[in-house]
């Protein structure tokens, strides 16, 4: 865990020190120094953790719903090939489709509201579990379903012994993958009959030509998608403690 903060503020100070060089390359209005944007998040933190919080709630229930949605699929489609055949078609058309474009749909089904935000990135995540969950058990050796069986018929021993520990590598990873498209699309979303959400925050600010302000929002932004993937090393090195 500390090897990992060590590595996170390594590469925070990187980034500073990349930004501070540019800033003093391009010498732009529209471009402020790191300082000045740190400075602008410290004394304006109740302000950006609102936003922040927003942000995080809406994509946390998504999550949540994916994988509510997406675990029993993926299950069921890769233990059932009258489902994996069925679905498999479905799944291969639609994955590959950029589904921030669904947000106009989404928004006319479902209102301007909360509602629309959180379902459109439920959208982005769910099929990202569905794909990783399957291939997690179809790729199960057939000699240790073979050896739980043995020892009990039941569906349910299966799963929690044999099934769970074989997806859940990939299920973590799957969230990690998504996470930075989730959270573009949401900030693309959050554009739209909201006060609270970072991407709010930034567009509200580019339009009013604060640049420190949206620059500020841009890191709150890249902070909340750090954190995500903090909580899935986490989850990682509590529940997959083998890999």
């Amino acid at each position: 865990m500390k090897n990992r903060l060590l590595h996170i503020l390594v590469g925070f100070l990187s980034f500073v020190l990349i930004w501070q060089a540019l800033y003093l390359t391009f010498q732009n209005h529209m471009f402020p120094s790191p300082i000045e944007v740190l400075f602008f998040l410290s004394t304006h933190s109740i302000i950006l953790v609102q936003h922040g919080f927003a942000s995080i709630l809406r994509i946390i229930s998504s999550i949540l719903l994916a994988l509510i949605i997406g675990l029993p699929l993926g299950i069921t489609i890769g233990m059932n090939p009258f489902m994996k055949k069925l679905l498999d078609p479905l799944l291969y058309f639609i994955y590959p489709i950029p589904k921030v474009a669904f947000l106009p749909v989404f928004i006319i089904l479902f209102g301007l509201g909360n509602t629309s935000k959180i379902l459109l990135v439920v959208f982005i995540v769910v099929f990202q579990i569905i794909l990783a969950v399957r291939d997690g058990v179809l790729d199960i050796d057939k000699d240790y379903i073979k050896v739980i069986q043995g020892f009990s018929s039941k569906k349910r021993i299966l799963i929690r012994y044999v099934i769970l520990p074989a997806i859940l590598p990939r299920t973590i990873s799957a969230l990690r993958i998504s996470i930075g498209i989730a959270l573009a699309s949401l900030f693309f979303a959050e554009n739209y009959a909201t006060k609270y959400g970072i991407g709010y925050f930034i567009l509200s600010a580019w339009t009013k030509m604060n640049y420190i302000e949206m620059f500020s929002g841009i890191l709150v932004l890249g902070f909340t998608g750090i954190m995500f993937f903090g909580v899935f090393d986490w989850m990682e090195h509590k529940f997959i403690p083998w890999k």
